[in-house]
């Protein structure tokens, strides 16, 4: 039995030195000290020794056990080791490579134009308010002066969600909720930038959602020729020093008098082309003068104030500045054409 031993722990020693890999390991481990393996089959003859001869045999099984354990946890650690360094050698990498360069996002055209409108009329005074896109009816149309049943009311084909709830057709709400708040005391100058919804087919030229900035002034003796001045240096500074603008009757309900804006086309100088129509001037926004009414439902005295309020689309902005000929590329996001605006560092 001792000479058994001796030859199990020598077989042993030779296979684990001659193992090729963590499995084979395993599978020798299992092989000579499970509990069948020919280690144990040899310890169950103790039962034929005498008392004397069984602690002696019992020591050297442990002996035998100790040594294919002790050899089995070095070659483990040689093994691991060895497969660590085969990983790292199929996985290295050259560190002296260039990296892989991030592309950067850049600022949408429409989100360019309206923080650059909103920081030239910042630098004139003015603050930037907003509010509700799904709007009561009564701040949509009945505070602007556009009571129920009132003809122009069709002029804004509406989204409504309920009788007296909307999707806002324009940000004209904003002013009369400022207003409101304001209690009828103090200058109000502010802009309103935001999304509109209006029951248009999308084509070329319209949306069923857009932006749109307003603008309101309210204070004492505010005249015409303060709108006309605070446009003109909108235009010049958006459009360039050498633009031009001309005022034209129009109607709005909630304005009186009501105008129209045009400035001089920058592709002809004015002299006529096709972008202007011939005309030498392109429609730009809508302007006038705080309609009385609109002013006492806000709880102002017309007669100690006046204002005035205009209203513009950043997207035809945009299309005239930038030559951009279908309002649809704004929303189909697509990077052809968003890469154009993109600003490089």
């Amino acid at each position: 039995m001792q000479d058994r031993l001796k030859e199990l722990q020598i077989e042993a020693l030779e296979k684990v030195a001659a193992a090729a890999d963590l499995k084979e390991l395993n599978d020798i481990r299992v092989s000579y000290l499970g509990k069948k393996g020919p280690i144990t089959e040899v310890l169950k003859g103790m039962g034929k020794l005498s008392a004397e001869e069984r602690p002696k045999m019992g020591a050297l099984a442990n002996e035998v056990r100790d040594a294919i354990s002790g050899q089995m946890e070095g070659k483990q650690k040689e093994l691991e080791e060895a497969a660590v360094q085969k990983q790292l050698a199929a996985e290295e990498m050259d560190v002296t490579l260039p990296g892989r360069p991030v592309k950067m996002g850049s600022h949408h055209p429409l989100t360019s134009i309206i923080e650059e409108i909103e920081d030239l009329f910042i630098g004139m005074g003015y603050t930037v308010e907003e509010g509700p896109e799904v709007e009561k009816d009564y701040y949509n149309f009945e505070a602007l002066n556009l009571p129920k049943g009132h003809p122009a009311r069709d002029m804004q084909d509406s989204f409504y969600i309920t009788e007296e709830t909307l999707l806002r057709t324009h940000t004209s709400p904003v002013q009369a909720r400022t207003m409101e708040k304001h209690q009828g005391k103090g200058p109000v100058k502010i802009i309103c930038p935001g999304k509109v919804y209006r029951r248009d087919n999308d084509d070329a030229t319209h949306s069923h959602q857009f932006m749109q900035i307003e603008g309101l002034v309210v204070d004492e003796n505010i005249r015409m020729s303060d709108l006309k001045g605070t446009l003109e240096v909108f235009a010049k500074k958006l459009f360039g020093e050498d633009r031009e603008i001309r005022l034209r009757p129009s109607f709005f309900p909630f304005t009186e008098p009501s105008v129209e804006m045009d400035i001089s086309c920058k592709i002809c100088g004015g002299s006529g082309c096709s972008v202007c129509k011939g005309t030498g001037w392109i429609e730009i926004l809508g302007a006038g003068m705080v309609h009385p009414n609109v002013l006492e439902m806000a709880g102002y005295d017309s007669k100690k104030y006046t204002g005035f309020a205009f209203g513009m689309g950043p997207e035809r902005i945009a299309m005239l500045k930038y030559g951009v000929d279908d309002i649809r590329h704004f929303y189909t996001n697509d990077v052809r054409f968003l890469k154009q605006f993109s600003v490089e560092e």
